[in-house]
């Protein structure tokens, strides 16, 4: 009885301590609700953790972890808001440890008092974190290789186009006229951007600069760099400069495919070795069967 009394005042607290720091938060990070950023699937319940967050002072306490998340999730969703985005992300952890803390003291209050389900529910909160983290990191490498793989034919294109005579611009252009299907690629997506805010004012190097902090990869940074110092040029001297840097560019995508190519085959060998089991074991079972007999 004393260890249900425990595991009891224990749900209660957490529930009371969630309940009272949404009223305090609840009108003051009202604004985070409407925040849009992928993979987020707890925002409305956002406001106590960002509280909590506020009062922890995370980003003072924890300065790697914190600018470690922050620079993956600039590189995912823009610079703009990156700071905010990096507090959800965050919020959206914690909330997940608590919904686990809570559902591990209802399974032990359930279950009479027996632990398992509390410390089931203490593995997971600490481990959902680190693997949310992890499939951050994970989407910031697939989407870097989505660039490798995709910026050599885009330079290919414009190379073509600016030795047929057309400005940089106009040959952008026409690329992205082409690629209109593929606004959620990565490379396309940041090029569309830059597109709109050519358009809204900005100058050719402002939009371009921006382009490259936004993609944040090394590639994308030697592209717009050669395009900054030679499109005023123009003519041959631009069209070897460009062509310089594909080759260069193809060289890395050899070396994405081929890193894409033996995750594949790592991954096919536990289905392999799976089947192979299977089948030995259809083989033998008939042997050991008359064996026995």
């Amino acid at each position: 009885m004393k260890m249900l009394w425990v595991w009891g005042s224990l749900f209660i607290f957490l529930v009371l301590f969630w309940g009272m720091t949404y009223q305090r938060s609840a009108g003051r990070f009202r604004g985070c609700t409407d925040m849009k950023m992928e993979g987020i699937r707890l925002q409305k319940m956002a406001p106590p953790m960002l509280y909590v967050l506020e009062k922890l002072k995370i980003s003072q306490r924890f300065p790697i972890l914190f600018y470690k998340v922050q620079h993956s999730i600039q590189k995912i969703s823009g610079d703009r808001r990156g700071g905010e985005f990096t507090l959800l992300f965050l919020a959206e952890m914690l909330n997940y440890s608590w919904l686990l803390l809570v559902a591990g003291c209802l399974m032990t209050l359930l279950m009479d008092g027996e632990i398992t389900g509390i410390v089931i529910g203490g593995i997971l909160s600490v481990l959902l974190p680190a693997a949310l983290i992890n499939d951050l990191h994970r989407k910031v490498v697939k989407r870097e290789q989505a660039i490798h793989l995709e910026l050599p034919e885009l330079l290919n294109k414009l190379v073509l186009l600016v030795g047929a005579g057309s400005t940089v611009q106009q040959a952008i252009r026409q690329c992205l006229d082409r690629k209109q299907e593929e606004e959620q690629h990565p490379l396309y997506g940041e090029l569309f951007r830059m597109q709109r805010e050519l358009e809204g004012g900005y100058s050719f190097q402002q939009a371009l600069e921006g382009f490259s902090k936004r993609c944040g990869v090394q590639e994308v940074s030697a592209f717009t760099t050669a395009v900054l110092l030679n499109y005023r040029r123009g003519g041959n001297d631009f069209v070897l400069a460009l062509r310089d840097l594909s080759h260069s560019l193809w060289d890395k995508r050899k070396s994405v495919s081929k890193t894409l190519g033996e995750q594949a085959s790592s991954k096919l060998i536990f289905p392999l070795v799976l089947i192979f089991l299977i089948i030995v074991i259809l083989v033998g079972a008939p042997a050991f069967m008359i064996m026995d007999m």
